[in-house]
């Protein structure tokens, strides 16, 4: 079976590469075009076109997956199976084109969290499992009817960097386990329901710049989900109101929950260890920073170059 691999970032490595090890014929890997970035600007490759370049495999970098010229390219390579994994909204004439079609490892459980950031509202939303599904492309965005999950279960303290590792490795295996199926003829379906035990199914918005804003008028609960949701990207933000009246921007990566209370948003600390701020029921303890323009560091070493004293956070 000739199988063509779509994706981009590190999520999409571990699926391409377990499908490599298993021996799969990867006629073609499609991946984002290369880009500048950094202070430098210097060109960046994607984490999926760096793994193709040293397997060798044959690599593809439209600007526009609606290119007739790519298109060509895609369709002379015969491919029998089209697999997606953190890639870009295709067009009809692009996943329509295997005979086996085209199928999409998505980090969640669907129907429940479709869209571009299932990891982070997940933990967000303070659930206690998720998992990854493979489901067949269809033209309205994570719909399609599904092949396959995996369960997983989300540590109460634990990050989105933690749980993308975790659900990166099961859906790489996810991801081999299907194409077998599909290469065996084995495999079947089921279409995604619309309610939920009563219930529309839980979205993942994109996220933006306010969407990462803490609101320490919520419980503490929700406040620690809203920092380890965001953590270690974009990261949850807040605005630290210096007793000299300066206002500057404060990244904020991990926290834990107290049972203080406190007025929203207000600082206890003991200048060396403690960073503790009130939120609308309950407190959260601060333990890793970071100041606009600074490096990420850990509670004690923020508390060393800052004076609080009658500090508060918006």
């Amino acid at each position: 079976m000739k199988v063509v691999f779509l994706g981009t970032p590190d999520f999409a490595v571990a699926s391409l590469k377990a499908l490599v090890e298993e021996g799969f014929d990867i006629v073609g890997v499609v991946t984002m075009p290369d880009k500048k970035s950094g202070r430098g600007m210097r060109i960046q490759q994607s984490a999926v076109k760096q793994y193709a370049l040293e397997k060798g495999l044959h690599i593809m970098q439209p600007h526009n997956l609606k290119d007739v010229t790519f298109q060509q390219e895609l369709k002379a390579l015969e491919a029998d199976l089209q697999i997606i994994v953190a890639f870009r909204m295709l067009p009809d004439a692009v996943w329509q084109m295997p005979k086996h079609g085209t199928f999409n490892l998505h980090g969640s459980l669907l129907p429940d969290y479709r869209g571009a950031a299932p990891i982070n509202w997940a933990i967000m939303n303070g659930e206690k499992e998720t998992g990854v599904t493979t489901f067949f492309l269809e033209h309205d965005i994570d719909t399609g009817e599904i092949i396959d999950n995996r369960k997983v279960e989300i540590g109460p303290n634990e990050s989105a960097g933690v749980l993308h590792d975790k659900l990166m490795n099961v859906g790489a295996e996810l991801v081999v386990s299907t194409a077998k199926k599909i290469m065996e003829g084995t495999v079947t379906t089921q279409k995604q329901h619309e309610m939920l035990n009563g219930r529309e199914p839980k979205l993942a918005y994109k996220i933006f710049k306010n969407t990462c804003e803490i609101n320490f008028q919520k419980e503490a609960k929700d406040v620690h989900n809203h920092i380890r949701g965001l953590s270690p990207y974009p990261a949850a933000f807040t605005s630290l109101k210096l007793g000299n009246g300066k206002t500057i921007g404060l990244k904020i990566f991990k926290a834990e929950i107290i049972n203080d209370q406190l007025s929203p948003g207000l600082i206890q600390t003991d200048g060396k260890k403690e960073f503790i701020v009130g939120c609308g029921k309950g407190a959260v303890k601060v333990l890793e920073v970071q100041l606009a323009g600074k490096k990420r560091m850990q509670i004690d070493q923020f508390l060393q170059g800052i004076n609080l004293e009658d500090a508060q956070l918006k």
